[in-house]
């Protein structure tokens, strides 16, 4: 048994380690913390060199504000810094860190060298750490405008420590990770990424497409579309990934709040909704997207690494940033470029539509094809041509498609169709090249929107049950149930509470009538509990319109006349969410004459 031992107090740089083991993790946490040093000392270019994965050097240089010699000396002295003055600046903190925080931990399982001139002076100055937690006076030191922070032998003197570190090609691998979300995060601010003397990549500041594509590949930058709304004292902006560019992994998910990485729960959720109807299943969105809020309503400090964050009015935010996203990609129709910028200016309070206008496009469908379109879905006879000769059993189709160079007309933006493949592809041609369209898939999230759409202007209707169905629940959720009785009702529920644990449910919504009530109701009460809203109702009635729409479109192998084929090509244009069918999968490709020409290795 251990003997009593006197309270103590612990040596200084002991109590630095300790703090250590908190801060710096790996290479790459040291460089989280001073790129954010340099981006809260207003760095307009930053500088980050490593070797050897950052176990030999990490080099950090800014060209900020800087600082003077009696602040060099106290940044490196703990709880020091220049951002926080009393708990209301805490509470309300903008900063990304403390300068002066991380830096004595760092200083104490390293070899540190800080090296700054604060901007209007002539001179700047050099302080040195041997990792005991002492530092040598300041000298003067040749250095523009701007700080650099040298951090040499990481864990020379915590061999335990050091000996976790993988290998070289990994914690770089986890440098550049941390230093690309720094360049998203800030794109005001350029940044150069060296690892063994050779530049990995740059990014200079602005220039956002550019960035896009050096820090997420070139294929993101060309199929994500531009986001930016604002209401309710939240903002946010950034881009989205179109469903057809969805991950097998959640690897390229870049949440921001005031410009701090962030990986919430609640924010995911939130993204992964504004993404329902149109993803495919098992898959995950891409996406780089800042919020800005009053720093007041969001604590930044539930977490050591500051990951994590609380929202005071969290339903609020799940809801302005669901239905953001929802409507910037229920607005995307065949022919709009993907990276158009959708300013919606949303009301959160609001509710959201389940589809759009239908003459949002402003493309007229003629008469002719519209009839023919409307016999075609209703009647499934095999239609035939216009000479009433019954169109070929499988192959291609084919007839000229009318020439917008005749008439001076412009070309709706998914042309005019040339035939059919197969009974199952429709064949257009278009000013970019060739068209190819899933016909079954296309028309399946036509009639979907539609029904939506019917569903919404009608509202919920509520069915008694015969024999009201006894729940028991626990004390809380029941006590969630009465205090959401109202919102029940205007899902269609009628719910009543028969005992400290137990409800009675006596209606439920007339077009889910046939669902199990009692699995419903608890799915409801857990969303209302968790997110104080439930989508439950939404998405099982969603998920039964998806099979009716799914039932009742044109099957593969039928066959269409041209007019067919054009009314679709023309409802495409029109419906929400066309580009994806109600499973998330594409419903047409575009083959520009580029491609076609790489093909057949065709030089123009």
């Amino acid at each position: 048994m251990l003997g009593v031992m006197r309270v103590h107090k612990l040596p200084s740089q002991l109590i630095n380690q300790i703090a250590a083991g908190e801060v710096v993790e790996r290479p790459a946490s040291v460089v989280k913390e001073l790129v954010e040093n340099s981006l809260d000392a207003g760095a307009g270019h930053i500088e980050v060199d490593v070797e050897a994965g950052g176990l030999r050097l990490l080099r950090v240089r800014d060209d900020g504000e800087g600082m003077a010699r009696e602040d060099l000396v106290l940044a490196v002295d703990r709880h020091a810094t220049s951002k926080i003055a009393s708990l209301e600046d805490l509470e309300g903190v903008q900063s990304l860190g403390f300068r002066g925080e991380a830096l004595p931990s760092i200083a104490s399982v390293s070899r540190v060298t800080l090296t700054s001139r604060a901007a209007g002076e002539e001179r700047a100055w050099r302080i040195e750490g041997d990792g005991s937690g002492d530092f040598a006076e300041p000298a003067p030191a040749p250095h523009p405008p701007g700080t650099t922070v040298e951090v040499r032998e990481l864990f020379f003197n915590t061999p335990a420590r050091r000996k976790f570190m993988r290998t070289e090609k990994t914690e770089f691998a986890h440098v550049e990770k941390v230093v690309r979300q720094m360049a998203l995060a800030c794109p005001d601010a350029g940044f150069v990424l060296r690892h063994n003397g050779r530049v990995v990549w740059q990014s200079p500041a602005g220039q956002e497409t550019q960035r896009l594509e050096r820090l997420l590949g070139p294929e993101f930058a060309a199929h994500c579309i531009a986001v930016e709304d604002a209401a309710a004292g939240l903002g946010l902006h950034g881009r989205i990934a179109l469903p057809t560019f969805s991950r097998s992994q959640a690897d390229m998910q870049y949440f921001f709040v005031n410009g701090r990485l962030v990986r919430d729960r609640m924010v995911a959720h939130a993204v992964r909704q504004g993404y329902e109807d149109v993803l495919y299943h098992g898959r995950h969105p891409a996406y780089v997207l800042h919020l800005t809020i009053d720093p007041a309503r969001v604590d930044v400090n539930v977490h050591p690494a500051k990951h994590e964050v609380r929202f005071r009015d969290g339903q609020l935010v799940h809801q302005f940033i669901s239905r953001t996203l929802g409507e910037a990609l229920s607005q995307t129709r065949p022919g709009e470029a993907p990276t158009t910028r959708v300013a919606l200016h949303a009301d959160p309070a609001r509710a959201v539509p389940g589809a759009g206008s239908q003459a949002r496009m402003g493309l007229a469908t003629p008469a002719a094809d519209r009839e023919a379109y409307q016999s075609a879905w209703s009647d499934y006879a095999r239609p035939a041509d216009a000479a009433g000769q019954p169109l070929a059993e499988q192959g291609v189709q084919s007839v000229a498609s009318p020439a917008s160079a005749d008439t001076g007309e412009q070309n709706p933006p998914l042309g005019f169709a040339l035939g059919q493949l197969h009974g199952v592809y429709v064949l257009a041609e278009n000013d970019h090249g060739l068209v190819l369209v899933d016909m079954h898939a296309a028309h399946e999230r036509i009639s979907y929107e539609r029904l939506k759409q019917a569903f919404v202007g009608e509202g919920v209707r509520s069915q008694p049950l015969l024999v009201p169905v006894s729940l028991a629940v626990s004390r809380a959720e029941a006590d969630a149930a009465e205090a959401h009785r109202e919102t029940f009702s205007q899902l269609g529920f009628e719910i009543d509470r028969s005992g400290p644990e137990s409800l009675m449910i006596r209606a439920v919504p007339a077009l889910l009538a046939q669902a199990e009530a009692e699995v419903l109701v608890r799915d409801v009460l857990a969303d209302l509990m968790t997110h104080g809203r439930s989508r439950r109702l939404e998405e099982a009635v969603n998920e039964l319109l998806s099979t009716m729409a799914c039932h009742g479109s044109v099957r593969a192998g039928r066959q269409l006349t041209l007019p067919e084929m054009n009314a679709l090509l023309r409802d495409m244009e029109r419906t929400e969410r066309s580009g994806q069918c109600n499973h998330g999968r594409p419903t047409w490709v575009q083959l520009d004459l580029a491609e076609l020409d790489r093909m057949f290795l065709r030089g123009r």
